[in-house]
Parts: structure tokens; C-alpha cells; sequence
């Protein structure tokens, strides 16, 4: 005959846990992201005029590219809540955090393609 054992589970309801702060919960956040690390230089990289591409950020951090697209959605875009655009030019993706350092504007050519 086998005994029965029974687990013991605490008995504190999950409203007793803390919950956490107002400051935490507020969107906009800022990058905070400390200088002369890899994810600033990616940042960096993303924030200028021109973006970068895969090949770019792959190159500047060491990491693999699956490790990039991590970062770019997991960090950038859910962690640090900034706005990340991504375009397509001439078959090569180009990632672009748009902000205060705002991109000229793009010519286009008679035709509407752009340049």
C-alpha cells in the first residue's frame, strides 16, 4: 500500500505580494542603455540618419543575427519602448530608430521611385 503525500502550499493570497511602482509602469521610457556597451553601439547605430542594416549591427556587436532580431524586438522596441522602423531599399533591410535626429527627407525621382 502506497501513502498519499500531500504538498504544502502556502496559504497568502497573490494580492499580498508587492506590486510595483507607478514610475515602472509608465510608458516613454528613455533608452538607458550605459555607454560603450554593445546594446548603446546598436542603439547608436539604429539612431543614425542613414539606420543600419543586419550586416552593420552584426558586425558592430559580434552577435549572430538571430541574436540581433532578439534585440531589436525583445530590448528596442518592448523593454525601451521605442519606435523602430524598418524599410526596405533595393532588397536590403534598413532599421531606423526615427526621433531627434530626424532624417532628411528621402528624393525622389520624377518618376516617384524614390533615390
Amino acid at each position: 500500500m502506497t501513502k498519499k503525500r500531500t504538498a504544502a502550499r502556502s496559504a497568502a493570497p497573490s494580492s499580498s505580494r508587492p506590486k510595483p511602482s507607478k514610475a515602472r509602469q509608465k510608458g516613454n521610457r528613455v533608452a538607458a542603455a550605459r555607454p560603450g556597451t554593445k546594446q548603446s553601439d546598436a542603439i547608436e547605430m539604429l539612431r543614425s540618419p542613414g539606420g543600419a542594416t543586419m550586416a552593420a549591427l552584426t558586425k558592430a556587436t559580434g552577435w549572430q543575427s538571430h541574436s540581433v532580431r532578439g534585440f531589436l524586438a525583445g530590448v528596442v522596441r518592448k523593454r525601451l519602448k521605442l519606435d523602430l522602423e524598418s524599410t526596405l531599399v533595393e532588397g536590403i533591410r534598413i532599421y531606423r530608430i526615427p526621433g531627434e535626429r530626424a532624417a532628411t527627407p528621402v528624393e525622389t525621382k520624377s518618376d516617384g521611385r524614390k533615390s
